[in-house]
């Protein structure tokens, strides 16, 4: 049983990372930060949007996390405004927390990122107010950890939360996602339609209409989601793939 267990979670986590590092990665300093085109230029389009996105991290890491990020657009705004937790921030300053504008959908260090959430016109702005309220309520901008967390999957999942609205479902690679706020064993999954125990991020269990059942060991996650059917592994990921966000 124990041997099963291991095979499960760390299997897959063994084998993106074998082809991590069997494939060739850019310096950090010259790794690409361009816009992707997954984000509605401001001058094309006036209404307001919502974004969210994940995307591999920097390195070795990147075979088994990835890094998530929040973009806001009021409505005939000219920019947007991008939230996110970033580790070195905090090293240079008080925060973690960094708002900044510009592209919402640049590549993360050359890695290309996923579209989780699209939310776009009627209602929006109001959602906006929400995610704003979120950002600000977060408890840990002058924390970070890469695991078990806080980190910036602990603040994407965390700004979910509060708004279950964007029915969030990150990916199993967010480590970070299950570290629940405040000490919290108990809370809402990120999608804000079920529920998840954890033990500080470290291990659980979550069952929930959007991200289905996962099971969580040290940050690693295994699980299966039903709509649409797919599965969740360690370090490669959810496949198949959801390329379009539900709106």
């Amino acid at each position: 049983m124990t041997l099963a267990v291991l095979i499960l979670f760390l299997g897959p986590a063994v084998a993106s990372i074998a082809h991590r590092a069997l494939t060739d990665q850019p310096h950090w300093g010259d790794a690409s930060h361009a816009a992707t085109g997954l984000a509605p230029a401001p001058t094309q389009s006036p209404e307001a949007v919502v974004q969210v996105y994940a995307a591999r991290t920097w390195g070795l890491r990147g075979a088994i996390a990835v890094h998530t990020w929040v973009a806001v657009k009021r409505s005939n705004a000219d920019r947007y405004v991008r939230y996110e937790i970033i580790g070195w921030a905090l090293r240079r300053g008080s925060t973690a927390l960094v708002k900044r504008q510009g592209n919402p959908d640049a590549q993360w260090f050359s890695n290309p990122p996923q579209l989780l959430v699209d939310r776009r016109g009627a209602g929006v702005e109001a959602l906006i107010d929400r995610i704003e309220a979120a950002v600000a309520a977060y408890p840990y901008a002058g924390e970070y950890r890469t695991l078990p967390g806080p980190n910036s999957n602990t603040f994407t999942a965390f700004v979910g939360r509060r708004v279950p609205e964007l029915r969030l479902d990150l990916p199993p690679t967010a480590i970070g996602k299950d570290f629940l706020a405040d000490g919290a064993l108990v809370g809402s999954a990120p999608s804000g339609t079920g529920y998840q125990v954890s033990a500080w991020g470290l291990a659980g269990v979550l069952a929930a209409l959007r991200e289905g059942v996962e099971v969580n060991l040290l940050g690693l996650v295994v699980g299966v989601r039903f709509k649409p059917l797919a599965i969740k592994l360690p370090g490669l990921g959810t496949w198949p793939r959801q390329e379009t966000p539900p709106r």
